[in-house]
């Protein structure tokens, strides 16, 4: 796993793509940072720049990096809920702007994966999560259900976990306001 993770983060450094295991499905990244590398994406997916991405970090404590603030009740949330979790952040900083939603806000999940949080450690920086379709087609489950032109179009395919069966459900998705009010985009 140890020189998957360093070949991975070597092109993610170089402005490259990458399609890898996390700890929902399978998904196609880049450095959430790189707004050159974040037009990659977009183009890959064949997805409209209106819509944003989510973003993965390997630690809660890095929350502070990328949004001005976190209300109290994320924090809560971050430690109550055991299955993979998006929150909404409003006002987002240090990332790319075509990463950013138009109303300033990013979405964000801590990975519990093990791949997922050691690459991301590695890296040093969050990366882009998308599902590894084309927009408008299901998300594959397993490696082997990703299309030949989505791995032909990204930089690196990852090889940890390819026979893994993941889970059918995506992240829950809650936005938390600035004063931490809150609602469930998906459950």
């Amino acid at each position: 796993m140890k020189d998957e993770i360093i070949q991975a983060a070597k092109v993610l450094m170089a402005g490259g793509t990458i399609l890898y295991p996390t700890d929902t499905i399978w998904g196609i990244g880049c450095d959430a940072t790189n707004y050159k590398a974040v037009v990659k994406v977009y183009g890959i997916k064949g997805r409209l720049t209106e819509k944003s991405f989510i973003i993965l970090l390997d630690q809660p404590e890095k929350l502070l990096n990328y949004v001005e603030k976190v209300p109290d009740i994320a924090w809560d949330l971050l430690k109550s809920i055991e299955t993979p979790l998006t929150v909404v952040y409003p006002k987002a900083k240090n990332l790319a702007k075509n990463v950013i939603a138009s109303d300033g806000s990013i979405a964000i999940r801590i990975v519990r994966d093990d791949f997922c949080r050691r690459l991301i450690s590695y890296f040093g920086k969050p990366i882009v999560s998308t599902s590894a379709n084309i927009s408008g087609d299901p998300p594959p489950l397993v490696f082997s259900n990703i299309s030949k032109e989505i791995i032909s179009k990204v930089d690196y395919v990852v090889e940890v976990n390819k026979n893994r069966l993941n889970e059918l459900k995506p992240s829950t998705i809650i936005k938390i306001n600035e004063d931490g009010e809150y609602i469930v985009l998906r459950d």
